[in-house]
């Protein structure tokens, strides 16, 4: 009885969500941080930058690399981000017939810091510390019931005000209490550290176009050099050198596909001194020299 309401609850929510996406289309809800997204055809992978979010495949198949993982999901799977991330992804196996369909949603850390003060964890997952910002797991009944009750809640936007607060932080709530809210638990590990990295994390966000300087980094975060980095590659599974490395390639990738900016501007605008060392690096990370790239993506 209980799967059969699991297939009848996630098939509810994939038919409300192709009533709302009759067409490909990423979409934004009047939730905040509610977005749902169909592809009717395959993409070549995207480069972004993960927030704290938990996204739901409906239907469908995608990759995500974050760091130096991969993770591949489908129906009824979900990713949960703990931390600010540079990651690329791709969808395949998307048809007109068969669209990729997901459903996410940006996670709050001081609802999950409240909920954690407040609630017991269950005991095997409060004893297994985090070893991952990035999990990925099938999706409870819980949590694809609360999905679908947000959805459902759009239909009432006069409700929308005072309910979707309290689904969200139920959804929180439904994580925290499932394998999924492994990755959440990076954000309020006390006695280890990690807050520090989140901080490291947002520092080099705000200046990656900056040379990295590692000493102010550690007084930032009050850190000895040997700790601050074992942590940092813990939770990002790269060194800082390597995740601003990315920051600054990923932003650089998207100034010449979205706003159509040169190789050289570009080059300088995301904190390279040299020209030839970024297309170095670029073609290093995406298989190709920057124009070449360029001319595969646009076209």
């Amino acid at each position: 009885m209980h799967n059969d309401r699991l297939v009848q609850t996630h098939a509810y929510l994939k038919q409300k969500i192709l009533q709302l996406l009759p067409q490909q289309a990423r979409h934004s809800t009047d939730i905040p941080g509610l977005m749902i997204s169909r592809y009717d055809h395959d993409r070549p992978p995207e480069s972004c930058f993960y927030h704290p979010m938990i996204a739901m495949v409906v239907q469908g198949h995608k990759r995500s690399m974050i760091g130096n993982q991969t993770f591949n999901y489908g129906q009824g799977q979900c990713m949960v981000v703990g931390v600010d991330l540079p990651g690329v992804f791709h969808i395949s196996r998307a048809t007109p017939k068969d669209p990729f369909i997901s459903i996410s949603i940006k996670l709050d850390k001081h609802i999950i810091s409240q909920l954690l003060s407040e609630m017991a964890i269950k005991p095997d997952l409060a004893t297994n510390k985090p070893t991952s910002a990035v999990v990925v797991s099938t999706a409870t009944h819980q949590i694809i019931d609360t999905f679908l009750r947000l959805i459902e809640l759009l239909e009432q936007p006069q409700s929308i005000g005072f309910i979707a607060p309290l689904l969200i932080k139920e959804l929180h709530y439904y994580l925290l209490n499932s394998p999924l809210g492994q990755s959440l638990r990076f954000s309020d590990l006390k006695g280890a550290n990690l807050k520090q990295i989140a901080k490291a994390i947002n520092w080099l966000r705000n200046n990656y176009t900056r040379p990295l300087d590692v000493d102010t980094l550690l007084k930032l975060v009050n850190m000895s050099s040997s700790t601050f980095h074992r942590h940092f590659r813990q939770v990002t599974t790269l060194s800082p050198l390597q995740f601003q490395k990315q920051l600054r390639l990923y932003e650089a990738e998207r100034l010449m596909l979205q706003e159509g900016k040169d190789v050289k501007s570009v080059a300088f605008q995301v904190g390279y001194e040299s020209q030839s060392q970024f297309s170095r690096e670029y073609k290093r990370q995406f298989g190709a020299s920057p124009n070449n790239d360029m001319l595969k993506k646009r076209y």
